[in-house]
């Protein structure tokens, strides 16, 4: 793991988290059960009476066998009487119950952190830094200021009415701003889940990241495997020298410096939480910058039962770029239809371009029960902790410690964490796609405006490139549609990876090393090669796929890097929340879950 060495390495929300897995994980070790209850779950539940004093007066934790003065005869019939008596409903009722409430206490304890803004949709009147995309707007692009204002009475208030009465500005709809509202039964609530403000709009970052998205629109054509330090493709090499002269770039970086092999590769955002503030510590995860771009688990076959899903998929053609007129990009902010498509390739292939990974990260596939499929057919190990590992007599099943455990939650933790993550979408950051700001570079240079755009942009190889190419200043789309409507910070498929990747880990071996590893033939995309490179692992690749899906939505032109980034780590914490209820439940003797997050520390829930 490569950390950033201008980031600060604390984080008071990784303390507090790691201080609560602790006290869940203390009373576990060597738990037994009793008639339908257990003796270490008990002790979770703040030793609450649990066990009448009747219950003790009858033997209930006494011996098996009982002595009289002056005799050692086993009394069968007491035996009889203690092994094969009816299951204690009530017991088993009640003890649900305080499962759950104990499991309501420790999620609320939990602190709620400061969830600070970048200060943009107070500092422009205008609004040109947030998301405003589908409400309508003025000739340049700006928003209406009576819809801005009717979206957000909506989201002040909460009240359904409200949110009926948001003035839109064409046919698209708003995505689900009231879902974050639900209240989970299960996990940490979004309140309680601190990301990083993300990047100002006149910041360097912000325009370090504007020009990353430049390059991707730039190279979408461009095989993944000219993304190596070997390469001789003139656009990867202009690439890596432009980011490389600019202030702000957060991304991957070897020996201080982008490499065509650190090009697009994808990275985690943490939020350090300090009294005087919050700053962000930028990691590269274990695995992301090693082997081949795309990660194992996109290639290989998934196997479904008696069935298979093939990792050909089908991708756009070269050249299918959008929004490049401004009219046709303000029809689209304003929510409206380019009555555009996009035409695909007639043959299914591996991911082999850009474009390939952002068409994939568009419509999306069974990636990580895919990935949970595969684990099972290469032969992962599961998780050493798995009390079933080392079970004389047992397996486990879809009830505790097997797949289809492991599945269900995987389906409950993508459901959890869009409400993570959609919470600071609209009621935190409002933050602006891309290609809102793409529309600000263009007015700029065109239309004369004077917004505020760092001069790092204008200063870019990629912009210049980019109206040599498309003809446009406009941040070229891989999508007809641009963007989903809700707003860019964080990103929701990127949570939804950072979710099932850290699941994924709690359940395998995540030091297996992946036999047979295979890449993309670079002379027919329909076939696979074997790989020969240093090892890969299962942890490496799941973050590889992680990241992959998160930079994939970038390659379309719909998300910022730190909206992935960022989205990782939330995800990552919410799948750690659901571990630790789920622990609290379990009857069989465990440690808990041990696996590696994506910054590199080991953490046990």
């Amino acid at each position: 793991m490569q950390v950033d060495p201008n980031s600060h390495q604390g984080s008071e929300q990784d303390t507090q988290a790691n201080s609560e897995i602790e006290k869940l994980k203390q009373p576990r070790v060597n738990s037994k059960r009793f008639f339908g209850s257990h003796a270490s779950r008990r002790s979770f539940l703040g030793r609450a009476g649990l066990f009448s004093a009747a219950s003790l007066v009858a033997g209930v934790f006494g011996s098996p066998f009982s002595s009289k003065k002056g005799e050692d005869v086993v009394q069968a019939q007491d035996i009889n009487r203690r092994y094969n008596r009816p299951f204690n409903y009530n017991s088993f009722v009640d003890e649900a119950y305080r499962v759950r409430v104990e499991a309501a206490r420790v999620e609320r304890s939990i602190p709620i952190p400061p969830h600070p803004t970048n200060g943009d949709e107070e500092r422009y009147a205008n609004k040109i830094g947030s998301d405003s995309r589908g409400l309508p707007h003025n000739g340049l692009g700006e928003v209406k200021l009576e819809a801005y204002n009717s979206l957000t009475k909506a989201l002040t208030t909460q009240n359904p009415n409200d949110y009926e009465n948001i003035i839109l500005g064409g046919g698209r709809k708003l995505v689900n701003p009231q879902g974050p509202l639900a209240i989970s039964l299960e996990g940490i609530n979004a309140a309680q889940i601190a990301v990083p403000p993300p990047p100002a709009l006149a910041s360097a970052e912000r325009a370090a990241e504007a020009v990353e998205l430049y390059w991707q629109a730039l190279l979408r054509d461009v095989p993944l495997s000219k993304l190596q330090n070997n390469t001789d493709n003139p656009k990867v090499l202009a690439a890596v020298e432009d980011l490389n002269n600019l202030s702000a770039f957060r991304g991957p970086k070897q020996n201080g410096r982008v490499t065509p092999q650190t090009l697009f590769r994808g990275s985690v955002n943490y939020v350090n939480l300090y009294t005087s503030g919050i700053t962000t510590k930028y990691v590269i995860p274990p695995g992301v910058l090693d082997g081949p771009y795309i990660s194992q688990f996109l290639l290989r076959t998934i196997p479904w039962g008696t069935q298979s899903v093939s990792p050909l998929i089908r991708t756009a053609l070269p050249g299918n770029d959008f929004l490049l007129d401004f009219q046709e990009w303000l029809t689209i902010q304003n929510g409206g239809s380019s009555g555009k498509s996009i035409n695909y390739d007639p043959k299914n292939r591996y991911i082999v371009t850009v474009r390939d990974l952002g068409e994939y990260a568009h419509i999306g596939g069974p990636t990580y029960l895919g990935a949970s499929l595969i684990l099972g057919s290469i032969g992962t190990p599961l998780n050493p902790g798995n009390p079933y590992v080392r079970s004389k007599t047992q397996v486990g099943s879809a009830a505790t410690f097997a797949a289809g455990h492991l599945q269900a939650l995987l389906n409950l933790g993508s459901s959890r964490v869009i409400r993570a993550s959609y919470w600071q979408k609209f009621y935190v950051h409002r933050i602006l796609r891309p290609e809102a700001f793409g529309g600000l570079v263009y007015n700029n240079i065109v239309n004369k405006t004077q917004y505020p755009i760092n001069s790092e942009v204008f200063n870019s190889k990629a912009l210049a490139q980019t109206f040599s190419t498309f003809g446009t200043y406009l941040l070229p789309q891989a999508y007809p549609e641009g963007a989903p409507i809700h707003s860019s910070y964080t990103g929701g498929a990127a949570a939804n990876a950072g979710v099932n990747v850290t699941l994924l880990k709690a359940f395998f071996d995540e030091n297996f090393v992946i036999p047979d590893p295979v890449v993309p033939d670079p002379n027919d995309p329909t076939k696979v090669i074997p790989y020969s490179g240093p090892p890969l692992t299962v942890g490496g690749e799941l973050n590889k796929l992680a990241t992959n899906y998160a930079i994939g939505r970038g390659h379309g032109g719909i998300h910022w890097r730190s909206d992935g980034s960022a989205s990782l780590a939330l995800g990552e914490e919410v799948a750690i929340s659901l571990l630790r209820d789920e622990r609290l439940g379990y009857n069989e003797i465990f440690n808990g879950f041990t696996f590696t997050k994506f910054d590199g520390s080991k953490v046990t829930v």
